[in-house]
């Protein structure tokens, strides 16, 4: 199972697209240690920088429809190559949520009111998640304050999660 814990990277926008997550020109690779470099390379945020901000980061915590736009898996795959196994967001695209927990990570949906809590307190600072999975808990900290959350997810995802993705789910089942 993929380590579901770390420092989390604040991406505040809604509709944060897979072409954004992983530019379609580079989607000719044939390996995914070659999307490495180039994750978040056509992100458009105020003071983001791709090359310094990702650095060090497991989680992403985002806003709402996170993995928009085109269906591909490669998206998951560069957040995979980078150590991210946890996106955080009010919503997500249905083919890339469904992607993330086919290669074993997890798209998490919070509300919106929890979410804006969460950016209210610790966007800004460095922050750490920490995920109990079985007992359904995220537990976010940094230096002035620790928040328990809810965690809901499908049993079934958790089966994914905990085989590493899809293959190795249906390879011990079929």
């Amino acid at each position: 199972m993929k380590n579901f814990n770390g420092q989390v990277l604040f991406l505040d926008r809604s509709d944060i697209n897979t072409d954004e997550i992983i530019p379609a020109k580079y989607l000719t690779e044939n390996s995914r240690e070659a999307l490495r470099p180039y994750l978040l390379e056509d992100l458009s945020i105020e003071e983001f920088d791709f090359k310094k901000d990702i650095v060090g980061k497991s989680v992403i915590v985002t806003r709402a429809n996170f993995g928009c736009g085109s269906s591909r898996e490669h998206a998951p795959w560069a957040l995979e190559v980078n150590g991210i196994h946890m996106v955080i967001a009010e919503s997500f695209a249905r083919i890339f949520r469904q992607n993330m927990f086919n290669c074993g990570m997890m798209a998490i949906e919070l509300p919106k009111e929890t979410l804006n809590d969460i950016f209210a307190n610790y966007a800004g600072t460095p922050t750490q998640v920490a995920t109990l999975l079985e007992d359904r808990k995220l537990i976010f900290q940094n230096q002035k304050r620790t928040d328990t959350i809810p965690l809901s997810i499908a049993d079934f995802d958790v089966e994914l999660v905990h085989a590493g993705g899809w293959v190795n789910y249906a390879d011990t089942r079929y």
